[in-house]
């Protein structure tokens, strides 16, 4: 990576999709589609490799009809040509899905160039290298404008990072050593102060290296689902293969037999085979799970395999963290509730002052509260003498002494002692108030000026706007919703009622979300969870789909199956989405391939063979007008659905949120009837336009 890096050189944010058709990525996909065309890669899909040796059939077959002579020269070669644009079709539907990947990881590579780090020595002294010489365990020293050399680990400092590269975010964020913010990923760059980091990858191993080749979705491997549907149509086109070889002899006796009768010719044969075979969802199957991984990575999510992003789609329980999943993360005042005798507004004032030296949200929520419900401001306090005790840990209390007053804050027993260590007494409904708070889910903050309790603050994990209505999409889609939270269980079941999560894990620790996700598993059922901590780490590995945030620990992101680069616990949300898009674009166009060659088959059969068997001529119900364009018409038809149904094996089908049984019904409906109605008016309008040209 270089030292200097211009805002036109970084990628732009993988969830800003290019146009579908981008001029770019459309000149790639046209060359790679001839490249495709080599036997050693088409043998991988056996329904368009038949179709290929059907293609190289009749091309051969031509230069016969070229020594001959032939009359049928001029019909074979049209055969050829479709058959052959068939494959080039097929072929360009998985290089469009593939050039899509593969134009953003050129956009990535564009970062990607050689940096010099600073490398720690044995002695204290640090040496300047290539960030192609460091290795796992090296230490660096990374300054203000420095670009991170390599992913690693922060462990001393703390200094806000420019990580624009990675997520095409630009507000900075911060990183230090120790807790669940300490890792850091090479390309990044510091913006201020300085820090140490441990380097956790060799050269070539770097998370943007790993972004860079699972993007290149020509080594997408196939996921079983895949694999089994393409075992059922290369059964299918065994089949088919089967039946249409004996038509040949069964022909030419039945030909010999009546006397009278033509023979169907090897072009019309592997017409026929071509069109009865699935080739629709043959030629689209690949790009249908490369573009479900291109879609994963459109809202800025790594997926490590496309397993992942099809497991997502099966997803029957849904494992979210409370805090910053279903809550904004951090606990906001909402409420001052004052003890008998005591007025609001004094309360206000007192939780006001005794919060100012409270660097933690929570404190400054007080600040806040106070501010806008009764109109405090900030006061000039310097000459009161004001002496200000900041939160500790230890104490649990923050606070400031100012003229005879001595103002505290904090959890309820440090205030209760606090009191009887100055003489005074706590009044009963302290107690009642703060055992209420807890009741109802929220965490009481008490309120002391010496020996008196003033009352107490109403702290409260606040839930994400819409987090409801999104949990109950969830439940339509058939996904139990349960939080997971280290709060006691009273809390937990106010948070888990008022998010409408189905089921809660209180007082989770790490053991407890493995052994949740296994129970879960034993009974049948797929599992997704996020985390992005080290402590996250098993459950992360455990689960079917796990979502590790981009701002965890390395531990957490070589854990799970997914990377969300916005560090958006929610997302986990949209990826079952478009995990369930994959499922039912697959299913739907599966369906709408098997219902048109059933279509096919009743549509051309007759136009056929009426030749050979005269009687046939009665089911020609859409009076095609002769055999020859008959099968021309089918075979163009053949071509010109799949090439016709690539943008929405790219874009997917539209997803509505609902039963497995309704979605089924929708399914069957409109790609089911779809598939058997739209051959019959499309080869009929295609077979009059050949015969008005004279082509057959």
């Amino acid at each position: 990576m270089q030292n200097e890096m211009s805002a036109d050189l970084l990628p732009q944010k993988l969830a800003k999709s290019r146009p579908l058709f981008d001029g770019d990525i459309l000149r790639r996909a046209i060359g790679e589609s001839f490249r495709k065309l080599n036997p050693m890669t088409l043998a991988k899909n056996p329904v368009i490799f038949v179709v290929e040796v059907g293609a190289l059939m009749t091309t051969v077959l031509l230069a016969r009809d070229v020594a001959t002579g032939s009359s049928e020269f001029s019909f074979n070669i049209q055969i050829a040509l479709w058959l052959w644009f068939t494959v080039l079709f097929a072929n360009f539907a998985e290089a469009m899905a593939e050039a899509r990947g593969k134009a953003q990881a050129d956009s990535l590579r564009k970062t990607k160039t050689d940096s010099i780090a600073k490398r720690m020595l044995s002695n204290g002294h640090s040496e300047k290298v290539a960030a192609s010489q460091l290795r796992a365990g090296d230490i660096v020293i990374c300054e203000a404008g420095d670009i991170i050399p390599g992913d690693g680990e922060v462990v001393d400092g703390i200094a806000t990072v420019d990580e624009s590269v990675i997520t095409g975010e630009s507000a900075p964020v911060i990183r230090e050593s120790g807790g669940d913010r300490s890792a850091v990923t090479g390309g990044t760059r510091v913006l201020s102060d300085e820090i140490k980091i441990r380097i956790t990858s060799n050269p070539g191993e770097t998370f943007l290296d790993r972004m860079i080749a699972l993007v290149e979705g020509a080594e997408r491997h196939k996921t079983p689902n895949e694999i089994a549907l393409n075992i059922l149509i290369a059964g299918l086109t065994l089949i088919f293969l089967l039946a249409v070889v004996t038509l040949q002899p069964f022909s030419q006796y039945s030909a010999t037999a009546a006397g009278s009768g033509a023979v169907p010719s090897v072009a019309v044969l592997v017409s026929l085979l071509v069109c009865l075979i699935p080739t629709t969802i043959g030629g689209l199957l690949s790009a249908i799970g490369i573009a479900g991984m291109d879609r994963v990575m459109q809202h800025n999510v790594l997926a490590m395999s496309g397993k992942a992003v099809e497991a997502s789609g099966d997803v029957n329980t849904l494992l979210l963290d409370k805090t910053g999943t279903l809550t904004i993360g951090n606990r906001q005042a909402v409420e001052f509730l004052p003890v008998q005798g005591v007025s609001d507004t004094e309360l206000a004032e007192a939780a006001q002052l005794s919060s100012l030296a409270d660097e933690t949200p929570e404190g400054r929520s007080v600040v806040v509260l106070a501010k806008e419900k009764y109109g405090l401001r900030g006061r000039e306090l310097a000459q009161h003498e004001a002496h200000f005790i900041p939160f500790s840990a230890y104490t649990r209390m923050s606070g400031v002494d100012i003229n005879s007053d001595r103002l505290r804050k904090g959890a309820t027993d440090s205030i209760v002692q606090f009191v009887r260590e100055q003489g005074g007494t706590v009044p009963d409904d302290l107690k009642e108030i703060a055992e209420r708070i807890s009741r109802q889910g929220g965490t009481p903050l008490a309120v002391a000026n010496g020996q008196r309790a003033l009352g107490v603050i109403h702290l409260k994990d606040v839930v994400k706007g819409g987090m409801k209505e999104r949990l109950a999409q969830l439940r339509r889609m058939g996904i139990q919703t349960v939080m997971i939270t280290g709060d006691n269980p009273l809390t937990a079941a106010a948070i888990a009622a008022e998010a409408g999560v189905d089921n809660f894990l209180a007082q989770a620790s790490p053991a407890d979300k493995l052994n949740y996700i296994k129970k879960e598993q034993a009974e049948g059922r797929l599992v997704a969870m996020t985390g992005d901590g080290t402590n996250d780490a098993p459950a992360l590995a455990q689960a079917d789909v796990g979502l590790a945030m981009n701002t965890g620990t390395m531990a957490a992101k070589e854990a799970g199956n997914m990377v969300d680069l916005d560090s958006n616990p929610t997302k986990l949300i949209e990826v079952v989405a478009i995990g369930k898009q994959l499922l039912i674009t697959r299913g739907a166009l599966t369906t709408f391939s098997i219902a048109n060659d059933v279509a096919k088959y009743f549509a051309i059969i007759p136009a056929m063979f009426m030749a050979t068997y005269p009687a046939l001529c009665a089911l020609n119900v859409m009076g095609l007008n002769n055999p020859k364009s008959a099968v021309l018409a089918a075979v163009i038809f053949n071509a010109l659905i799949i090439i016709a149904l690539v943008p929405l094996a790219l874009r997917g089908v539209k997803y509505r949120a609902g039963s497995a049984d309704a979605l089924l019904r929708r399914n069957l409906l409109v790609y089911g009837l779809g598939g058997l109605v739209v051959p019959f008016p499309a080869i009929w309008l295609i077979d009059r336009l050949v015969h008005a040209l004279g082509w057959a």
